[in-house]
């Protein structure tokens, strides 16, 4: 019988832990936290959005981080196959909007639980309190795993998993475990409260395992100093987001954003924040957003309703008629992008001033400096780089016997279920692939 280590018991490490002793392998599950699974429960705003309902194309869509390598690992295992396991397991699941797949109670914690009953079952351990440091090898095939006991993890009683802002770490002697394959789901860099704090790819860099630059995604963007404190709290409903560098366009997405203690956030800034990241870790610095809040209107159109209710309201004040069109917090600073004077009468506002509240209504505009820090982030861009990883089996090009799956990888997606399901289907490949690969003469 072969012996597999698995290090990391996240999505893609629990998912790996089934998959390698189903196939008969003598496995174990190395988690680093005193629990395992501490990112899902904060998944889907502690309900744990599972997957997505839609096709393998859209999925592949919904990961730009190079979701085509995960292509033969969906239609091996994905969502059909996923929820079929984890009923087996007794966790009932739901569909909601935009077809996220959620745990029937809307209990992330239901989905750890239905995850260790399936070691259980399949006669995996689960050791939890085990920080792997380092890989025992022989030339360029990895023998094994150098662990320490973990005494204690860094938090504070009652400390929130998201919390970037951890004690020291106390851990005990190193002890070895011998493995024929090892499989690294060590995630990524982000949420480090969670045990997600990057600090394994050392271990792999030390090996010579390519990779790519670990950058924030489905992060806040970062306005200017003071730009967007003054509209903390602001939900905008409906606009179109463009981010600009040197007058070329980024990346442009429909939906709704919020304003959350000086950062840009919600769903279409989340969507964003990918590229703007990559362009602010490569120099860029003139990133700004420009907002269209009126993007069911063109100019003219908007010309046309702004001159009916300045006929209508001629004798107010040009800040109450814009008000009828925009939020309370946003009527001030739209009216400075114009230059226009909000106490000065409709009646009095002549053509070309109109014309200026038309082109700030379409392109009101916040200067960037990037995105929140990658430690905010849900999700990590970069990790080992995919060239040198197998995608058929997950396992390394460069180190006979390692094995790599989720967030570890540079693989990340949108929010909606992709990134959970890229996770569990790189961890059930790899599961089976190191079990079989392993097997001793």
């Amino acid at each position: 019988m072969s012996k597999v280590i698995v290090i990391g018991g996240g999505a893609a490490g629990l998912m790996a832990g089934v998959a390698a002793a189903r196939s008969g392998a003598d496995t174990i599950v190395l988690e680093r936290m005193t629990e395992p699974g501490r990112k899902l429960l904060i998944t889907g705003k502690g309900r744990c959005n599972l997957t997505n309902s839609c096709g393998i194309q859209e999925l592949v869509k919904n990961l730009p981080g190079n979701g085509k390598f995960l292509f033969g690992a969906l239609k091996r295992f994905g969502r059909e196959e996923l929820l079929d396991l984890l009923r087996e397991g007794g966790l009932d699941t739901t569909e909601e909007r935009g077809g996220r797949i959620f745990p029937a109670s809307g209990k992330a914690m239901d989905v750890i639980k239905t995850f260790r009953g399936l070691l259980k079952s399949a006669g995996a351990r689960l050791e939890t309190g085990a920080q792997v440091t380092g890989l025992v090898m022989d030339g360029m095939k990895v023998k094994g795993v150098q662990f320490r006991r973990l005494l204690n993890d860094g938090r504070k009683a009652g400390q929130d998993y998201r919390s970037t802002e951890l004690g020291k770490v106390k851990l005990g002697r190193t002890e070895t475990l011998p493995a024929d394959a090892v499989i690294v789901c060590t995630g990524g860099a982000s949420y480090p409260g969670t045990g997600s704090d990057g600090n394994f790819f050392a271990v792999l860099e030390k090996l010579g395992i390519g990779m790519t630059p670990l950058l924030p995604a489905l992060v806040p963007l970062a306005p200017e100093e003071g730009f967007a404190e003054d509209l903390d709290g602001l939900t905008l409903k409906n606009v179109q987001g463009t981010v600009m560098s040197g007058g070329k366009e980024l990346v442009s997405e429909f939906g709704e954003l919020q304003f959350t203690r000086g950062t840009v956030a919600g769903p279409i800034s989340l969507t964003m924040s990918r590229k703007v990241a990559q362009a602010a870790a490569a120099g860029a610095d003139d990133l700004e957003l420009v907002l269209d809040l009126k993007p069911a209107l063109d100019r003219e159109k908007l010309d046309n309703r702004l001159q009916r209710d300045f006929a209508e309201f001629s004798k107010k004040k040009l800040k109450e008629v814009v008000r009828k069109l925009l939020p309370p917090q946003l009527v001030e600073p739209v009216l400075d992008t114009a230059y226009l004077d909000g106490e000065k009468q409709v009646s009095q506002v002549s053509r070309e001033e109109r014309r200026q509240l038309v082109e700030a209504l379409k392109t009101w505009t916040i200067p960037l400096t990037g995105t929140r820090p990658l430690a905010e982030a849900i999700v990590t861009s970069g990790g080992v780089a995919l060239k040198g990883i197998d995608p058929k089996t997950m396992a390394s090009r460069q180190v006979e016997g390692l094995y790599f799956a989720g967030e570890v990888m540079d693989v990340d997606g949108y929010t909606g279920g992709y990134n959970l399901q890229a996770a569990f289907s790189s961890g059930y490949v790899a599961g089976q692939s190191a079990a079989s690969a392993g097997e001793t003469d």
